[in-house]
């Protein structure tokens, strides 16, 4: 039988095959994850409303499939047993295969897609007792952990198990420390020497935007140094605080903060360029980018009105973000709006880049990391510092070096005066 892709969302009706889950020969049981597909920059994992065994596999990983088209032929459990079961008495096929397999012939195919775990194969032809429905997100969340999904009350509409139902069993039953549990982030994958990799899913994404950039921005760079020693003496100061209300600060909410209140001094940097129109279009909204490394590429969540925020909800922010698109789950809406774009690479390593510009945006600012260096005080004695380099990219069709150098100074200022970035607008702005 073949099994055509379904409806993956509303108004979808074409995706990109990333990768596939299962290959010929492997028993499928109903719920599993069949193939990862992309629309856009949402990755979703397609789950099967049968159970039975793959006999064929009919698109390549980097191909264009549409809703309906065939992607793959199986052969269903109990292929055989159903030509001659018409004999047999209702009665006696309800007791052999459970309540909901006795009935599942006659409901319609969306009614079908019941999970059921990886480690329960079927048995002479018959599948196990099905769970209750979940989506994807939730079954994928439960075979990570080891949750058994049958032992799980749902809440949702008929039943439905939902991730607020998971939360309670992924807490541990003797907490060994105060600190909260996070899962170890995924290994980067640097390649495997002699192979070919075919560019496609998140990476050609990331290829065609950045191409796009190169291509219609005209980029210029600016680089200043910044004295950040009081700005880590606060971060040290406040970590733990912070910490004990469930908030883990960054130096990249400082940042954030501090780019939302230069964009508002210099307005011109939050702006788009409408070629086709010909216009500048300043914006009034201060939705700040942060570009977030995942195991499939560089993405863009996106801090929405970061200048209404305190520097505590920009770090929840960051941290939310940064954490779903690690794990591949970034909602779209996360990944939109945004009017600048903030990127940092001191956590690896460097002190300067020349990051390029997050289309249709004018501006972007690379952030190094943070050394002591000896540096001169304002009386010319020389003491430890704790200096940082800024690396902006301007569209220099918008922005001339003096506007660059402006936004730039705007941005340090913030920086060497973070105390007032813990202020209120009206009174640190």
């Amino acid at each position: 039988m073949d099994f055509h892709l379904p409806p993956v969302g509303e108004g979808l009706y074409e995706v990109e095959l990333i990768r596939w889950l299962v290959r010929p020969g492997d028993a499928i049981a109903h719920g599993q994850g069949l193939a990862e597909v992309m629309s856009d920059k949402a990755t979703m994992e397609v789950p099967s409303p049968f159970s039975g065994t793959v006999t064929a596999l009919s698109a390549t990983p980097g191909a264009k499939i549409a809703v309906g088209q065939a992607v793959l032929t199986y052969t269903p459990n109990g292929a055989i047993e159903e030509k001659t079961s018409d004999s047999h008495d209702a009665s006696d096929s309800h007791e052999a295969s459970g309540p909901n397999e006795a009935s599942g012939r006659r409901k319609p195919a969306v009614q079908s897609q019941l999970v059921q775990p990886q480690d329960q194969p079927t048995h002479n032809g018959t599948a196990t007792l099905a769970l209750p429905p979940a989506a994807p997100s939730v079954r994928l969340l439960a075979r990570k952990f080891g949750i058994d999904l049958a032992r799980v009350h749902g809440s949702g509409p008929h039943g439905r198990i939902l991730l607020d139902d998971l939360t309670p069993l992924l807490q541990p039953s003797a907490p060994t420390s105060a600190e909260p549990v996070r899962p170890e982030p995924p290994k980067p994958d640097y390649g495997k020497p002699g192979t070919t990799v075919k560019l496609l899913g998140l990476r050609r994404k990331i290829a065609e935007h950045m191409l796009a950039s190169t291509r219609h921005i005209p980029h210029y760079s600016y680089i200043d140094e910044c004295d950040a020693t009081d700005l880590v003496k606060l971060r040290t100061q406040l970590r733990e605080p912070f910490g004990q209300a469930g908030v883990k600060l960054t130096y990249l909410a400082f940042f954030v903060k501090a780019v939302a209140r230069a964009l508002k001094e210099i307005p011109i940097v939050n702006s788009t360029f409408d070629e086709a129109a010909g216009e500048i279009k300043l914006l009034d909204r201060y939705h700040v980018g942060i570009a977030t490394a995942t195991p499939g590429g560089l993405i863009v969540p996106v801090v929405k009105d970061a200048d209404k925020k305190d520097v505590a909800a920009i770090a929840r922010d960051i941290d939310r973000l940064s954490t779903e698109a690690k794990a591949g789950h970034s909602r779209l809406e996360d990944l939109k709006g945004g009017t600048f774009t903030v990127t940092s690479i001191g956590n690896i390593g460097g002190l300067i880049s020349t990051p390029i510009i997050n289309h249709p945006e004018v501006g972007i600012m690379g952030v190094g990391k943070i050394v002591k260096r000896p540096a001169f005080d304002a009386h010319g004695q020389i003491r430890a510092a704790e200096m940082l380099y800024l690396s902006f990219s301007f569209d220099h069709r918008i922005l001339d070096g003096a506007i660059g150098a402006a936004f730039g100074n705007a941005v340090i200022h913030q920086l060497q005066h973070p105390a007032t970035l813990l202020l209120p607008e009206k009174l640190g702005g």
